[in-house]
């Protein structure tokens, strides 16, 4: 099993649903770990956006990211529509199925040092997802507020809000990217260097929460713009990937031990409707991509297997389903927790088995 399993797994364990050697107090002390990691996961996965890469592969992972997310939310929303639920209920939830967690993709591939054609292809897409979610979402919500309403909405709001978001995060990064490069190029030290990069990551994030932005795209876009401006990317990459394990490691602990098994037998039909459909819709939408932009044959058989594992980012927007819907919203956070706790322990073996098919781990 990957490691990141085993963090999630002992976490679980000590956490305050199963032995309760933790408390959900000293757990929620230790919640800007995840702040700080994901700060990290983001700013490694913006480094794949490497001109001289996106070259090679063109518009493919923008593409296949877009029909791989609207793939998961489409199959969420027709399976729950046709047994029969509440329509505004539906496409809510679904909307979330898009949202899928880079954490536990990028582990697997450090770990096992995964390289070909479908780890060149995940890491972008996943990259990218977060922004597809993003806009699914606010687009769904849109949609259930009009339903439920019986009132026009604003399509200017229902626009605006999610581009907002999303060109104030690349604002964001842009400007601190040129800041990052100006700072490495002074500093000739790899200590000084490292400091300046781990403290514009706390920066980006920072100042993406302050202005209500996503801190995951603001520090993808920081560092998807430095590694084409700088000349010292790669040592400075080098000297990231040795000082995260310890982070990342702590992250997946906290986050096992945030997983609360106990919920599990609420959420009944609902909850395995989602998590099977969601896989369904996603692989599908993978592969429908993958043949559109003819990209490599393995790609369009293993991608869409790749893409199970999902936590922060829907854990977030089941937050704001609960002022959209709120007779549902407990019940939407209540699989979408559920569900987490599957695809967060089950997803990392998967991304892993999948990656060896298809031969790019020895």
């Amino acid at each position: 099993m990957p490691n990141v399993t085993g963090y999630l797994v002992v976490g679980l364990l000590v956490g305050p649903y199963c032995l309760k050697l933790f408390s959900e107090q000293v757990v929620n002390q230790f919640a800007f770990i995840s702040d700080m990691a994901l700060g990290f996961i983001a700013f490694s996965i913006g480094a794949e956006f490497k001109a001289t890469y996106l070259k090679q592969i063109g518009k493919a992972p923008i593409i296949i990211a877009f029909l791989e997310g609207i793939g998961g939310t489409l199959f969420v929303d027709l399976i729950l529509i046709l047994t029969g639920h509440d329509v505004a209920f539906s496409i809510t939830l679904g909307a979330i199925a898009a949202a899928t967690a880079p954490a536990a993709t990028l582990m697997v591939v450090r770990q096992y040092k995964a390289n070909g054609p479908v780890t060149k292809t995940l890491l972008p897409v996943v990259a990218v997802d977060d922004v597809v979610a993003m806009i699914v979402f606010s687009l769904s919500v849109a949609i259930g507020k009009a339903i439920r309403s019986q009132q026009a909405v604003s399509m200017i709001e229902t626009i605006f809000t999610p581009m907002f978001e999303i060109i104030g995060a690349i604002l964001v990064g842009a400007v601190l990217s040129v800041i990052l490069k100006f700072l490495t190029d002074w500093f000739t030290g790899r200590g000084n260097r490292l400091s300046a990069v781990i403290g514009m990551i706390f920066v980006g994030i920072g100042i993406a929460n302050a202005i209500n932005v996503s801190p995951l795209l603001t520090c993808m876009t920081m560092s998807a713009l430095y590694v084409n401006i700088s000349q010292v990317s790669n040592q400075i990459m080098e000297q990231i990937d040795r000082f995260t394990p310890p982070l990342f490691m702590l992250f997946f602990f906290f986050s096992g031990a945030h997983l609360n098994i106990t919920i599990l037998p609420s959420v009944g039909l609902i909850g395995a409707l989602y998590i099977v459909f969601r896989v369904i819709g996603k692989i599908v939408g993978a592969w429908a991509g993958a043949v559109f932009t003819r990209v490599d044959p393995v790609v369009k058989k293993y991608l869409g297997l790749t893409l199970v594992p999902q936590a922060g980012v829907a854990i977030g927007l089941s937050g704001l389903a609960l002022t959209v819907v709120p007779e549902y919203g407990e019940q939407i956070r209540a699989v979408i927790l559920s569900a987490t706790v599957i695809y967060e322990l089950i997803g990392p073996a998967i991304t892993k088995m999948t990656l060896k098919k298809a031969g790019e781990i020895n």
